[in-house]
Parts: structure tokens; sequence; C-alpha cells
């Protein structure tokens, strides 16, 4: 077994990497870019050796400086978590070629999977059935849109080289396909370096189960399957395991497959194949076909762990310590039901846009797995990924995983930058995820319910005045020669403000008046027991949801208020493209700006008819968050 380890990678995979490296008694260095010093893998790693800059470009991956800090610190081999360089066959190549181990498939495997095209190719030959499409060299548009034609519509464009999303997009007619096939080349290219593409049927009622696999170069077994149906921008936002409505006949006929996937390319290590499924008349053994294989550890790994008590770190450094597979087939069982959430620093309302900030305030309950690379007090920066946290829980079936996925989600609170977590507590209590009716198609089927913007009540609001006040309870508050004293307060949600006023009545009461309506609160505590915190001017209110608002001061309030003509940055990001010249005229949902932040392209449109009265940037520029991008005047 090796003695120390480095970890190419950050956030919470390095965390995980981290605690089972430590249980097995492993020495691990952490790598950091100057954006994550401070960062939570850093704090927990044995070691830690800084690559340079924030863009992931000139530091997580830069190949030769991680094998650099590998050799410095005298570690033997390197695990490279997922995303940056897990999939990296010439990062493979050169950390064999410095005389360390890589803690993954070889090289081989990763080419032979690496390009969706060769991947399904290769997979019909051996004998692993393959969703029917176009996976070809030819790549003209013209030639591309011919073959989705003859596909029949909707087809799904996807990155040969892509995962989590990019590169993807489902056109539902021919006169949409061209400006798909260019927005999803473009991002292609961003994220992977390729803007090859192939094109697949989509499946009108899909799902997406999965079946983790681990091998040791010659023999391979399964671990039985995560359904990732629910996801949102082909993201995954909840996976389980074991799938909902699986029989002993197709689980056999999937994990068979993904076993044949594995022994095909002598895989070695833990991977995953991905199948996607036709739900339309229930699961079968015929209905399911190959889409790719992620040749890494998965983010929803945890499930897996859950429902076999295997720690898939740990096989990964066995089996690439030169150890066998560690069980046999026969030896693997399911016990039980695990779900995982995946929490992140994102506005769901405005189209799941990521979002960043400092985090104020961060609890979760002893009841769950939490893997996080956060804490309180960390930031999420625009760099990265802007997940805060994976939540898993277990029970004995399906039912009381769901229940204990709920009571989980309401026990974990966030403050200092906007989340899913309210979306993640709607979907855990959906009818039709309750029940196990799920496809990839049921978030969007939803969108209304679980994504709506939630407004504060009365009660929301009195307790943020009372927290914004931050009335001292004590024997004398609220005394006053005549009359009970009051105070006025101002607070801002959004674009919405809030007058409330506080009377306080006594000492353990105090009544907020806001418009005709009066919320009495009782003093619990000395902190008044209110779910709420204040940190700096800003006060979050937790309950079903979590609403932040702004305390105003009104001497310092701005007068100027931006109407409906300015077209600003919903986030920091790079400039990709300006569709749009000054002078020009557009109509409402005109394509404006494309704005590429954490490694996905946003395309900002027209909201309105209108002729553009200036244009605030151009390609290549990095904004912030509410930078102008485009103005309006209206047409003459």
């Amino acid at each position: 077994m090796f003695t120390k380890i480095l970890i190419a990678n950050r956030g919470e995979i390095a965390c995980r990497i981290i605690k089972t490296a430590r249980e097995m008694g492993v020495w691990t260095v952490a790598v950091y870019s100057d954006a994550d010093a401070e960062a939570l893998h850093v704090r927990q790693a044995d070691e830690a050796v800084r690559l340079g800059p924030a863009p992931v470009a000139e530091s997580y991956l830069r190949g030769d400086l991680i094998i650099r800090a590998a050799l410095e610190t005298g570690a033997q081999a390197i695990h490279p978590g997922y995303g940056f360089l897990s999939e990296n066959p010439e990062f493979v190549e050169a950390v064999e070629a410095a005389g360390l181990v890589f803690i993954g498939p070889s090289a081989k495997a990763i080419r032979a999977m690496g390009l969706k095209d060769a991947a399904k190719a290769l997979m019909t030959k051996a004998g692993v059935p393959v969703v029917p499409g176009y996976h070809g060299a030819t790549q003209e548009p013209a030639f591309l849109a011919k073959k989705a034609g003859e596909i029949g519509y909707p087809v799904l464009i996807k990155a040969v080289a892509g995962g989590g999303g990019k590169g993807m997009r489902l056109v539902e007619g021919a006169p949409n396909f061209l400006e798909n096939l260019a927005s999803a080349r473009a991002e292609a290219q961003t994220a992977f370096g390729n803007p090859d593409v192939l094109i697949e049927k989509y499946i009108t009622a899909p799902r997406h189960i999965e079946v983790q696999v681990f091998g040791d170069g010659t023999e391979a077994v399964h671990l039985f399957e995560r359904d990732c149906s629910l996801q949102r921008r082909h993201q995954k936002v909840i996976e389980e395991a074991p799938a909902p409505g699986m029989t002993d006949e197709v689980r056999a006929a999937m994990g068979q497959a993904a076993v044949t996937a594995a022994k095909a390319i002598g895989y070695a290590g833990a991977g995953t194949i991905e199948f996607i499924v036709d739900a339309s008349d229930g699961l079968r053994a015929d209905g399911f076909w190959f889409m790719e294989m992620n040749t890494r550890l998965q983010v929803e790994h945890p499930v897996t762990e859950a429902i076999t008590g295997v720690d898939l770190v740990a096989w990964q450094l066995r089996v690439a310590a030169g150890e066998p597979l560690p069980a046999r087939q026969e030896d693997m069982s399911i016990t039980g039901h695990a779900m995982e959430a995946r929490l992140y620093a994102e506005d769901v309302p405005a189209g799941f846009l990521p979002a960043t900030g400092v985090i104020d305030h961060l609890a979760f309950p002893a009841t769950a797995r939490i893997d996080s690379g956060v804490v309180a007090g960390s930031e999420i920066s625009p760099w990265y990924d802007p997940m805060i946290a994976k939540v898993t829980v277990h029970g004995r079936d399906r039912a009381s995983a769901c229940r204990a996925l709920t009571a989980a989600l309401r026990a974990t609170s966030v403050a200092g930058t906007v989340t899913n977590l309210g979306f993640l507590r709607r979907l855990a209590q959906q009818p039709d995820f309750v029940a196990g009716n799920v496809d990839t198609g049921l978030i969007a089927r939803n969108a209304q319910m679980l994504c709506a913007a939630p407004v504060p009540t009365a009660q929301d609001v009195a307790i943020a005045a009372v927290v914004a006040a931050e009335i001292a309870p004590g024997p004398l508050t609220g005394f006053t020669l005549w009359d009970p004293l009051s105070r006025a307060v101002l607070l801002s949600f959004g674009e919405t403000f809030y007058a409330p006023r506080l009377v306080v009545q006594e000492a353990d009461r105090v009544d907020v008046i806001l418009d005709d309506e009066v919320v009495h609160l009782t003093r619990r505590d000395a902190h008044w027991g209110l779910p709420a915190i204040r940190h700096g001017a800003r006060v979050t209110v937790f309950g079903p949801e979590t609403f932040c608002f702004d305390v105003i001061d009104p001497l310092a309030r701005d007068s100027a208020v931006v109407g409906g003509d300015t077209v600003l940055a919903p986030m920091p990001g790079l400039v990709r493209d300006v569709a749009v010249v000054s002078g020009g005229t557009v109509a409402e949902g005109d394509r404006l700006v494309v704005l590429e932040a954490m490694k996905m392209e946003h395309v900002l449109r027209a909201p309105r008819d209108g002729v553009v009265a200036a244009v605030s940037v151009a390609a290549g520029d990095q904004v912030t968050a509410g930078a102008l991008m485009v103005a309006l005047e209206p047409v003459p």
C-alpha cells in the first residue's frame, strides 16, 4: 500500500479522498490555486502545494505542476478525483513516465471511452446495446442536420468528448437545429477543447440508469445500479440506489452488459456505465442502451457505498497498489435504499444560474452523510463548480429513504449565498418522485411548482425585522415614560422593499406592524429563539424557504432605479459572443450576448422589442455580476 498520495483535485471530492486515506494510514498532499488557499481540502490534508492563479488552465489543469508537486513531496501515486484531469490519457501517461502511479484506469482505457462516437462503435462490437444515432467523423453542419432528420426529431446533440451536460442540446425540430448545433459546439470547444458532436435519438420517456463497475485490468464486477433521472439541463440533481421499479431480470441484464463493457477495454479502477432506458412501458431487459462510460469515480458514488457497504476510494487505492479485486460478484449484495441530493449555490427561479458569495452560516443534520468542501466562512467563487455539499441518506426501503431525505433537507440551513435548497425540498416531496415515477422530464414538467420564486410571508418579514433591529431582551426593554417603544426598520428582498414598524410591548413581546397586518413575536430565550441570523447588513430567515433580507440604511439609499431598458450580467463570467451592435433593432427573445460561467454557456436575450442604444461589452471581456451588457431604447 502507498504511504503518501497526492490528490489532484479540490472541494468535496478532495476531502472525501482524504478521509479514506487517513483511515488507511496513507499520508495526503493537497494542491490548490490562489482562490483555494484557505479551502477546506487544503486544511485537511497533511501537506499542501500551491499550483498557481485561480483559472483552472493555470492551476488544476497544469499536469506538469501537479506531477512536480508529487515528486517534490515524495508522493507515490496521484488520485485525480473527478473532473479536471481525471479522464485525460496524456496526463496518465505523464504520471507513469515520472515513475508515479495513477489511481485510475489506463490511458488506453480512457481513450477507448473518451470519445462517445468511438465508444459506441466499440460497445456495438462487444455486443452491448447502443442507442440509435449518428456517431461518425463528418461534422459539416448541413450533413449533421440531414442526419438529424433521418434519425427523427427530437434528437440530442452531444459533445463527443463531453460530460456533465456540457456541449449538449435537445432539439425538438429542424428549424432550431443549426442554432443549437453552433451553441453546443462552442460550449464543447470551451469545456473540452474538441467541438465535435454526435447526434442521438431522444427517448421521449427516458430514465438515466447507470451501473457502477470496478475492475483490476482483467476481471470486473458491478456494484448494482443508480438512478440519476432527476436532472435539470442534463445535470443530475437527486440520485438514488437501487433504481425504482428495477427487477432482478433487468438488473442482471444491465449488470452483465456493464461488466462486458468494462472487460472489453481491460478496465482497472472505479467506473460507471451509463444507460438510457425507455420507461414508457416499465423497465425491460430489451429497453436500455449504452450512452457512455465515465472512466472515473462519480459524484454520486456515496449512494452505491451506502447500499453495498463498500468504500470505493479504498478499493481504488488497493487495486492501484497492485492488489486484486477485493470481492467477487457473488459477494455483492444490496441493503436498503439510498438517496443523494446535490446542494448548489444557484438561483433556481433565474434558471439555475450559478451563484457566488461567502457562506455566513452552514449547518447539516447528524443523521445524514455530508460530503462537502466548504464550511462557514468559505467563499463560493466564480472560478469553480458551485457545489456546497452532497446530502446522502439511507433507509431500509425507498419510502423510508425518501422520508429521511426530506427530513435531512429540512434540517439543513445555509446563509450567505442563494442556493437550491428550497427547490430540493419541494422536489423530495413531489408526488411522482415519492411514488418512484421518475424520468428525466419530471423536473421540466413540474417546473412551475418546483422552480417558482418564493415570496416572504408577513411572519418572515417580522422575524427579519426583529433580528435586524437587534432588540436586546431584558427587564427594561420597551420602557418609555408614556407609550410603548416604537422603531421602524427598512428591509429589501430582491427588488421589494418592506418598512415594518416594531412596537415593543414588554420585555418578552414585540408587535411587528406591516401594512395592515400585525405579527406578534414572543421571546423564547435570550436571543428570541428566532430561526434567523444577522451577518453584517444581511438577515437570513430559515424555514421551508430561506429568505435573505438586506437591512437598508435610509440615509444611504441610492435613489437611482434601473428600469427594463438594461440587460445586466446575471453572474460573473466571460463574454463569449456579442450578437448585436449599437443602433440595431431587436425583438423580444432575440439573442444578445453569450456569457460563459461555471463552464456553461448562458444566452442573454432581449427582454422586449427595441433599438440597441449601447453595447458595453465585447467578446473576451471578463465581467462581474450586475455589469451592464446592453442598453435598449424604444423603437422610434
